[in-house]
């Protein structure tokens, strides 16, 4: 599948890539993106949120849900979508809560979320890939039992990292996290079916930035 993951990433997850759920999981996808139907994010960008983002640079983790399942939408950072590519809703929500919360427009001015990996920012889904079309179609698969292992190796590995769960099954990584060190943020997810629930107002940004100022951080650039 010339799928490629970070250094740092690769040697701390490989006692999780040696385990037999992964095995199964990797055997699944690679049906999936051979049974002749659309799978997405491209098989090399699978892990690209681990790849340009090594553990020891994570200060802030946003979790989402699965992937865009439209065409050209997912590269395999959670919200972000390609340059040139629409901004979907969820992300037009995100950034409507930025302008909200800090009383400015966001840095992204499309839909690329680089800016924020490169300060590291790990833009995760729970679920790594989906079938055109169908949302959540690959959950249950295996891959929240991974980002179950990611999770816990963040929290186990940094100091003083921002979680920002968004939607149910993010939420329930909390569980994963040790709150004693970290900082755990939680709303609804971003999409138009719930932001309104509570998405809009949650003040993450700036919460998140004022919890790294207090451990003598520096903020996320937004």
């Amino acid at each position: 599948m010339n799928v490629r993951i970070e250094a740092s990433w690769r040697e701390a997850l490989a006692a999780e890539f040696d385990k037999l759920y992964f095995g199964i999981l990797t055997d699944r996808i690679r049906s999936e993106y051979q049974s002749g139907h659309a799978i997405y994010p491209p098989a090399g960008q699978i892990f690209r949120a681990l790849d340009l983002c090594p553990l020891d640079r994570v200060r802030v983790v946003i979790l989402g849900q699965d992937p865009y399942h439209g065409a050209g939408q997912a590269e395999g950072l959670a919200f972000s979508v390609p340059h040139g590519i629409a901004v979907p809703p969820s992300l037009v929500n995100i950034k409507q809560e930025i302008a909200d919360d800090l009383g400015r427009p966001s840095i992204i001015t499309g839909g690329e979320l680089l800016p924020w990996v490169e300060q590291g920012v790990l833009l995760l889904n729970t679920t790594l890939t989906v079938r055109s079309g169908e949302a959540a179609s690959h959950q249950g698969l295996g891959w929240e039992t991974f980002t179950d292992a990611v999770i816990q190796l963040v929290s186990q590995r940094c100091d003083h990292v921002v979680f920002l769960l968004w939607g149910s099954p993010a939420r329930r990584k909390a569980a994963m996290i040790d709150a004693t060190r970290h900082c755990i943020l939680e709303a609804p997810h971003p999409s138009p079916l719930s932001a309104h629930r509570g998405f809009f107002g949650c003040r993450h940004f700036s919460r998140a930035n004022a919890y790294l100022q207090q451990q003598g951080l520096a903020p996320i650039q937004w």
